[in-house]
């Protein structure tokens, strides 16, 4: 068995494929590419905020305390424009951001206690849009001041104003420390990063040692050799679990090796979370990866074995991927939580608990069944592939 073993696996090392999907993504690529996305996000958005908007005010001798308001407000710029025609034509030339039209009677209506309007021009057709969140916030500021001010001419003490203003106050008191907070959001994607990378490292070695050995000719001599086909199946499948696990564990080892580079550099939330994932909690993550891993190989080599042809292959496998969104969903949806019953529920467990070790919340007790439950069902899946290799009406399909 070990025999075949080692030529198989030297074999793999010897093709380029193989290299590239099992060092080279998930050492270097992988958390480049996730390092770099979420450093461009913060980024972006950070200037999002802080980026200087130029923008229009249309009817200002109609309201001339809110456009002083406006004009005094940081990061917006104000343009002069005499056709209020022109706006789109400005917006779409990128001449302003926006611009805000004020009609007549707009002082007369606050005089009076009546409610004025004053109308917002821009183009919302961005993922970022930060343009209605900042005039809002200047609207607001105004109105604020227009509400104190009407009411204190009622010769109002302060806390009766207060109480006109907002009679019933909500304070707000998290029992969620800020790496629970933050790692709800970022333990979602971590589950998905780390069982794609470990399905698709083991793929196109799972398809050369069944379907490959299928077209190549090269089965009918393997199961001539003087060894059982049980040890075949298990030389096969411990090739693709060592491809894929290897992959997984390299992939966290350079992520863990990013964070205690890179982590002191991020700011917030975030770098607290990224402070408080120790190695006991990379640990767990790795140690639920090996019987992960084995379901997949398990999987895997029984569907190549049953393919007639590469292709045929690629084309039954290819599909997995899409599959394994769904036990990660699961996961991500609200009122599912790690408990005894979904403990048993096999890639939804392995998800639901790195998400919360990554927050900080992990149940020691789930940990011991998520690993029994899943190595269960990996023996099983490598009990059922070592039965479907036996059958010479799936080896001989073609």
């Amino acid at each position: 068995m070990w025999t075949v073993y080692f030529k198989e696996l030297l074999e793999l090392l010897r093709d380029r494929k193989t290299f590239i999907f099992t060092l080279l993504l998930p050492i270097v690529a992988m958390p480049m590419i996730f390092g770099g996305l979420a450093y461009l996000s913060s980024t972006i958005f950070k200037k999002a905020q802080h980026k200087e908007l130029s923008y229009a005010v249309f009817g200002k001798e109609h309201a001339p305390g809110l456009s002083e308001r406006f004009k005094r407000e940081k990061g917006l710029r104000e343009v002069s424009m005499a056709n209020e025609g022109a706006i789109k034509a400005a917006i779409d030339s990128d001449r302003i951001t926006f611009a805000i039209v004020i009609p007549a009677g707009f002082e007369e209506a606050m005089a009076a206690h009546r409610q004025a309007r004053v109308t917002l021009h821009y183009n919302n057709a961005v993922a970022l849009d930060m343009t209605h969140k900042r005039v809002a916030a200047v609207i607001e500021t105004h109105n604020r001041a227009l509400r104190e001010q009407a009411l204190s001419a009622m010769n109002m003490s302060q806390a009766e104003l207060r109480f006109a203003l907002n009679p019933i106050e909500l304070e707000e008191l998290s029992t969620a420390g800020t790496r629970e907070r933050v790692g709800s959001l970022v333990g979602g994607f971590l589950p998905y990063i780390l069982l794609m990378v470990c399905l698709m490292a083991a793929m196109y070695p799972a398809i050369d040692l069944g379907a490959g050995e299928k077209e190549r000719g090269t089965l009918e001599t393997l199961l001539l050799a003087p060894i059982s086909r049980t040890a075949l199946v298990l030389a096969k499948f411990l090739v693709l679990f060592t491809v894929g696990l290897t992959s997984a564990l390299l992939m966290v080892a350079s992520m863990g090796l990013l964070l205690a580079v890179f982590g002191g550099s991020l700011e917030g939330g975030l770098a607290q979370m990224v402070r408080a994932i120790g190695a006991r909690d990379l640990a767990m993550v790795a140690l639920m990866l090996v019987p992960t891993a084995a379901i997949f190989a398990s999987i895997l080599l029984s569907i190549s074995i049953y393919a007639k042809s590469y292709k045929e292959a690629s084309g039954m496998i290819s599909p997995l991927m899409m599959l394994l969104i769904v036990p990660i969903v699961v996961a991500m949806m609200p009122g599912v939580e790690l408990n005894w019953f979904w403990s048993m529920v096999p890639l939804t467990n392995v998800s639901l608990a790195m998400k919360e070790l990554v927050k900080g919340t992990m149940d020691y007790r789930m940990f011991s069944a998520i690993l029994l439950s899943t190595t269960l069902i990996a023996g099983a899946l490598l009990a059922w592939c070592r039965w479907w290799f036996n059958r010479e009406d799936v080896l001989f399909r073609n």
